[in-house]
């Protein structure tokens, strides 16, 4: 074997890589068992919120100690595989910045009708042109009213002069204005990620997501939404304070000093039981550090017991009434610090944000990094008299009560143009720039999609996809040995390195495992051991032409190598077309599917390998397989060919069927990923008897007579209730109103009474909602469009790349049509099984699984197209059809083999993986058995009847 060396250094770097990263899933894993240790009573009741508290405690804490270093718990969580939040419940939303409002807010006649019908007819068009930039939607709009006007009128402004950069055409308003969109979806992500920070949450995931107007928000561990959804689209509040004088507050602080020390030398005194008093007192000192400006230091640790104390009515009291206490927006190093800011007029602040017109990164004198601000004519006089007012004193900057820098003032400053300099890093400084200018152009947001996942269900769901995984596994790896032998040791020890492989590197790519992540690994346990097949079937047809043993291993890797490089590349191109187009879990599931192919490739071709031939050269025996399992399929003499009309006859009976059920049905069970609407997950203390008897009930007097689908959820006491009741409105006021009438129709229809505590069974009499999802129409009509366009696009690329491999048009052009086939066979699978009393529904996942159809489908066609291949050179001379039929055959066992060895570890995860992944794991299964179907019975025969051979074509 040629690289022998490079191949075991590489396989030893990456296991250690990989060791090393799992190694803070670990600790991770202990920690958060320890955090439920603590939050666990004695009756073995979780206290939920009381877990997420002993996390934020730890957060700052050293949990970990490798190779001499010692890591905190906020380091070891970043660096372990995080959990998504079907896994561990918590919050999803996606929030959309609202280009309109903004747009409104730079106009100089923000009331002018034509402005206002513009803006609104660019919104509606929005809704069917989600990629279409809303600034050429507004254009389009404006024109359309006034043909030949120009936008001068209303955005060449003393404000805007400064961004035009002295043009006032169309074109350079259009573009000023799609730079401010732009610039506001920023300032938006980086105010909401401050607001995150101060929450307490551990380890948010906050972006924006590409081409779009949106911000994706992750919360793991979240439960109080209401409080979230106002911290996320509360208007951003911009103010300058003054800072309290050290000396002006002494006495109060001593006196509040004083009071803490007589309570904890009392408290120390009752429990003193053998030490003295001196021994046991912990007094809490809250005296202010000495520093500068009257800034107080606290350690990180101390921070929520300063809140506690700080909020008591009796401590209040000894504080002067104009002091406002406010913490920095971030600790530095291990301390926060506390600001005492003096409360100005009835708003308490010297000057609100909305004077400030624009902020800017720049440097200053001393090519330090910076931020400069300017303020419209207003602030600048209200500036230069706060300024002049302060020379020598600090000036609070203050976002969301969050104090950014206290910059002293050095001189009086006349034109509203100032600068903040400090120890700032370029990002800093950047940061701040960002928050600052986000006080002078509000662009109001709203959540267009959100999901709640308690921490029972993810939990549970936790449970479910992990028996799944081990099942799974452990099926395969039962066959393999089996089926193979002592050949199959060996591909068994590559797919254990390869789940190794796989869980590393998702911890080192800083990926979350979701629920579809799962599915991606599951599958590629299936997947991984498919190239072990096709070389062990090569193998064994060289053993048996009496080939020794050594030169059959070798000609077996290099014959297979071809179809399984092939094979895996397609499945590669479907999974980077899902990353790239697909929107939330599909990406998650797409990294996982990608990370798996790459690893199962290498563990398959060159551990495996590595192995067989070191056996090889000890001289030691191996087996490919045991005597019921050599060659049961090698003497196959079907003429597929002949039968390939039946074949047709039985898709089209089949796809003909299914599609007559979706039409009798009304179409299929769609999710609200691509109706739009909004889903909830209830879980009751007995099991619900009849969920049809309440679909009724909330339909005749509770959603309006609306699509609404009830159905069982896994468990007989959960049930789905999906709505497209007020689908089109996703206002707070309307979740509020779907989730009332939603209570009042099952408290009606049950008896049964709502509770809010969702983190245990409901008691007897009660019922709660666990789980809870809402998804926009604007982003309902981008998932549907993304998905479309994913799947016409794989199946494009899939042709060219087919076409470049085998160099005839009749295989790429028959390998898309057998795929088409297996899509309409999986869809029209789902309409029969509903008709049958089975329904699955229709969401983002069933889309990644009909493209992993579509990559896993190509595998077993292309092994039996690189056999037709490789009969042609054989035989130069003779006709495609010739060799069909024994290409078919060669390769019967190998296809059969590959495809039962995955649909083992799908049929697992249907079985097992819980409701959530029942319509993936169904469509799966689905696609296998066709596929399978198509690439015997399909591919290979319309190949045949596309070319143009004579069929009378001898050698």
């Amino acid at each position: 074997m040629r690289n022998k060396g490079f191949v075991i250094f590489l396989t030893t770097a990456v296991t250690v890589l990989c060791t090393y990263y799992l190694s803070f899933s670990w600790v991770t894993a202990r920690v958060e068992r320890e955090a439920i240790t603590h939050a666990t009573d004695e009756e073995g009741n979780l206290d939920y919120a009381k877990k997420q508290a002993y996390l934020n405690a730890a957060w700052k804490k050293p949990v970990h100690k490798l190779l001499g270093t010692s890591f905190t718990y906020e380091e070891v969580k970043e660096k372990s595989l995080a959990l998504g939040l079907d896994l561990q419940g918590g919050m999803h939303v996606t929030l959309e910045v609202a280009p309109a409002a903004l747009i409104q807010e730079l106009a100089r006649q923000k009331k002018d009708p034509v402005l206002l019908e513009a803006l609104a007819a660019a919104g509606k068009k929005q809704q069917t042109q989600p990629k279409t930039p809303f600034t050429k939607l507004f254009y389009q709009a404006f024109q359309r009213q006034q043909p030949g006007g120009t936008l001068r009128k209303f955005f060449v402004t003393a404000a805007n002069k400064a961004r035009l950069g002295g043009k006032t055409d169309d074109a350079a308003i259009l573009k000023m204005l799609q730079q401010e969109v732009d610039s506001a979806i920023s300032r938006s992500t980086q105010i909401i990620s401050s607001r995150i920070d101060q929450f307490g949450t551990t380890q948010p995931n906050i972006q924006q997501l590409p081409g779009t107007g949106r911000i994706q928000v992750e919360l793991p561990g979240v439960s109080n939404a209401k409080r979230i959804r106002n911290i996320l689209q509360s208007a951003a509040k911009l103010s300058f304070w003054p800072v309290y004088d050290q000396q002006d507050l002494t006495p109060a602080l001593n006196a509040v000093d004083n009071l803490l020390i007589k309570e904890q030398t009392a408290r120390a005194q009752r429990s003193t039981t053998d030490s003295t008093v001196e021994e046991n007192k912990e007094v809490l000192n809250v005296s202010p550090l000495q520093g500068r400006h009257g800034r107080w230091h606290y350690h990180i640790d101390e921070k929520t017991k300063i809140d506690a104390i700080l909020t008591r009515k009796d401590i209040q009291a000894l504080l002067p009434n104009d002091l406002h206490l406010c913490w920095g927006v971030k600790p530095s190093g291990e301390h926060y610090t506390l600001y005492p800011l003096r409360r100005k007029h009835r708003s308490g602040a010297l000057l609100e944000g909305d004077v400030v017109t624009d902020a800017q990164y720049t440097f200053n004198e001393n090519r330090q990094h910076a931020v400069s601000m300017q303020m419209n004519t207003q602030g600048a006089r209200a500036w230069r008299r706060i300024t002049a007012a302060h020379v020598g004193k600090p000036i609070a900057v203050v976002l969301d009560s969050r104090v950014y820098t206290a910059p002293n003032i050095s001189e009086e400053i006349p034109n509203g143009s100032s600068q903040i300099s400090g120890q700032f890093t370029a990002e800093e400084a950047k940061d701040l720039a960002n928050v600052l200018k986000a006080g002078s152009l509000p662009a109001p947001v709203k959540i267009v999609e959100e999901a709640i996942v308690g921490p029972t269900l993810g939990k549970a769901a936790q449970e479910q996809g992990l028996l799944s995984m081990l099942i799974g596994l452990g099926l395969v790896i039962l066959f393999m040995l089996m089926y193979y032998a002592q050949a199959g040791m060996v591909a068994n020890l590559a797919l254990l390195f390869n789940m190794l492989f796989v869980l590393g590197v998702l911890a080192q790519l800083g990926a979350a495992l979701t629920l579809p992540g799962i599915a991606g690994i599951v599958l590629t346990i299936g997947m991984s051991v498919d190239a072990n097949v096709l070389i062990f079937e090569r193998i064994r047809e060289e053993l048996n032409r009496d080939m020794p043993i050594r030169a059959a291993i070798q000609a077996g890797y290099e014959k297979a190598f071809s179809s399984i490089f092939d094979s895996n590349l397609t499945t590669l191109i479907v999974g980077a077309v899902l990353y790239w187009l697909g929107q939330g879990p599909l990406k998650g599931f797409a990294t996982t599917l990608m990370v798996g192919i790459i690893s199962s490739f290498f563990t398959a071709v060159f551990i495996t390998r590595l192995l067989l031939t070191w056996m090889s050269r000890k001289g030691k025996t191996i087996s490919f397989s045991f005597a019921y399992s050599h060659n049961p399929l090698g003497h196959l003499t079907i003429n597929f060919l002949r039968l390939r009309k039946v074949a047709y006859l039985i898709s089209f009976l089949f796809i003909g069927t299914g599609f007559g059920c979706i039409v009798a049905q009304k179409g299929l069970n769609l999710g609200v990923d691509f109706t739009g609407g909004r889903s909830y997950v209830v879980q009751f203390h007995h099991p619900v008897k009849d969920p049809v008897a309440l679909k009724n009930q909330l339909l005749q007097k509770n959603f309006d007579q609306k699509g609404t689908e009830v159905k069982t959820y896994g468990a007989n006491n959960t049930l789905k209730i999906t709505t497209s009741y007020c689908s089109k409105d996703a206002s707070n006021a309307a979740d509020a109103q779907v989730r009332s009438a939603l209570i009042r129709g099952i408290t009606a229809h049950t008896g049964h009474q709502y509770t809010d505590d969702h983190t245990a069974t409901p008691p007897k009499g009660k019922f709660t909602i666990v789980s809870t999802a809402k998804v926009g129409a604007t982003v309902a009509s981008d998932i549907k469009t993304s998905s479309q366009k994913a799947m016409w696009l794989a199946l494009i690329l899939i042709f060219l790349y087919i076409l470049m491999r085998f160099r005839r048009w009749q295989f790429g052009l028959a390998s898309v049509l057998a795929l088409f086939h297996d899509s309409l066979a999986v869809v029209a699978g789902f309409g029969i099984a509903r008709a049958l009393g089975f329904s699955y529904e229709v969401d983002q996942v069933f889309v990644a699984a009909i493209l992993t159809v579509i990559g896993y489908s190509i595998n077993d066609t292309v092994v039996v197209f690189d056999r037709i291949r490789e009969h042609l050179k054989e035989r130069s001379r003779t006709a495609l059809r010739n060799v069909a039929n024994p290409a078919i055959n060669e390769t019967m066992s190998r296809t059969l083999i590959t495809s039962l060895t995955t649909f083992i570890a799908v049929a697992t995860l249907l079985i097992f993986g819980g409701e959530a992944l029942r319509g993936f794991s169904f469509a799966m299964l689905l696609g296998i058995v066709f596929g399978t179907y198509s690439s015997i019975c399909i591919a290979t025969p319309l190949a045949i009847d596309l070319s143009s051979e004579p069929k009378n074509k001898q050698r």
